[in-house]
């Protein structure tokens, strides 16, 4: 008998999200204050803009 519960779920958005929110605490941790907005784009990969 198979377990109808037992299925492997994988979403690709949801596990990128998940490893950008582990970096940022990971970052904020580290920190000794608040992170600069600088510092979060460039977690976050945010490129500033060119204009």
């Amino acid at each position: 008998m198979t377990d109808q519960f037992d299925v492997t779920l994988e979403d690709s958005d949801l596990l990128v999200e998940v490893e950008l929110t582990t970096n940022l605490i990971v970052a904020a941790t580290a920190s000794d204050g608040p992170l600069p907005v600088e510092e979060i784009d460039r977690i976050l990969g945010i490129r500033p803009d060119a204009g």
